[in-house]
């Protein structure tokens, strides 16, 4: 018998350890389903606004998922709950996670102090879309939105998170900013440490 003994049995694919070898999607695969995502949600909806909504409660399930993922892989199932520490977590771990690479910025607004942002030169999801000039500014950053949205909804940071074009003089291209302000509850939480999930 050729590898008695070699590998080892699980009673069920629940057993098996979680994989951390290589994790990407082909960059071609991923463009082709998000165009065929947005696509469709076109179809369902009378306007813009609607349809960014709609990508957004779409990136909502995602970054739900992604936090659920990711305290237990990186964090022993524990999850932040400094208003500082999620926000660098998701401008770092969660977007190497999801784009491959840290976001470009994270910056707190100079209006007002609850408010934060995280620029991207060139967001993945708006690399490969190219807007009908009927359709005026939408944006697909608004599935990112969504993401970073389900993310800080979970973590218990409530916050209204848009993302808007902001244009680079010298650029064809405008730099996509999500533009993160978050409720009252979720800035009182500056200064708390880590808590165990669940706990």
């Amino acid at each position: 018998m050729i590898g008695v003994g070699k590998a080892k049995q699980y009673a069920s694919v629940l057993d098996k350890p979680l994989s951390r070898g290589r994790q990407e999607v082909s960059l071609s695969a991923f463009a082709f389903l998000f165009s065929e995502l947005v696509q469709y949600n076109q179809t369902q909806v009378d306007n813009i606004a609607e349809l960014e909504r709609r990508l957004e409660d779409a990136g909502y399930a995602v970054g739900a998922r992604v936090l659920e993922l990711l305290c237990h892989r990186e964090k022993g199932n524990r999850r932040e709950t400094r208003l500082l520490g999620i926000l660098s977590f998701i401008h770092s771990t969660v977007w190497k996670v999801l784009f491959g690479k840290v976001a470009d910025s994270l910056e707190k607004g100079t209006e007002h102090e609850d408010e934060y942002m995280i620029s991207e030169k060139e967001l993945l999801v708006n690399r490969f879309i190219s807007v009908p000039k009927d359709m005026g500014a939408f944006n697909c950053g608004a599935f990112v939105a969504g993401i970073v949205k389900g993310v800080l909804d979970n973590s218990g940071f409530p916050a209204v998170v848009t993302a808007h074009f902001v244009p680079i003089e010298g650029q064809h291209r405008p730099r996509t900013t999500i533009l993160i302000k978050f409720a009252e509850e979720a800035v009182g939480k500056v200064n708390q440490s880590w808590v165990v999930s669940g706990a």
